[in-house]
């Protein structure tokens, strides 16, 4: 799979909602976690087991304004709003950093104004924030991974992942090899 993603959550305030969304990051393979005006003291170990702020790396910012991404890192807000793409029907970016809001509020407007691109999980209401998070990760997956096409039928066989076509190597012309202009 070909770029990365981290995941983060402003406001976040509930140390079981933290560990729980930074484990399910880290088994989904997030290349990074953060916070942005976190507000939580407890350990979270009780439900993050894999220990994820020792395995990959952990950014906190005290503020939207502060939030330091890398050069190519597109924002993406994760929000329940008219305006929002719904999940289903996004096109995840190569490189990305989903932003979730706290427990018991919303995105600030700051925050959602600084997002590329806003999505909402098509639901009847507010998911737990971790439960989100894990929903936004198992999309990217899908979205960005092979799989194999699935069955028509529940017991119907599963078509393995196509084995990737490259074609015979290519010879590049006298004037096209680099350093010969």
């Amino acid at each position: 799979m070909r770029g990365y993603f981290g995941i983060g959550v402003e406001g976040l305030s509930k140390p079981m909602n933290a560990g729980n969304l930074y484990r399910s990051a880290h088994a989904f393979g997030a290349s990074f976690v953060f916070t942005v005006a976190a507000n939580y003291q407890e350990n979270i170990r009780k439900s993050d087991t894999s220990n994820t702020k020792n395995q990959i790396p952990f950014y906190e910012f005290d503020n939207i304004n502060t939030i330091n991404l890398p050069r190519e890192c597109v924002l993406v807000g994760v929000e329940i709003t008219e305006e929002a793409t719904e999940l289903p029907s996004f096109c995840h970016p190569r490189c990305a950093a989903y932003i979730l809001g706290m427990e018991r509020g919303s995105l600030s407007l700051g925050t959602m104004e600084l997002c590329h691109h806003i999505v909402r999980i098509p639901t009847q209401f507010s998911l737990n924030v971790a439960t989100a998070g894990a929903v936004i990760m198992y999309d990217r997956m899908l979205s960005c991974r092979r799989f194999g096409a699935r069955p028509t039928s529940p017991n119907g066989p599963i078509e393995p992942v196509p084995k990737p076509f490259f074609g015979p190597p290519r010879k590049r012309k006298q004037n096209e090899k680099i350093g010969n202009n």
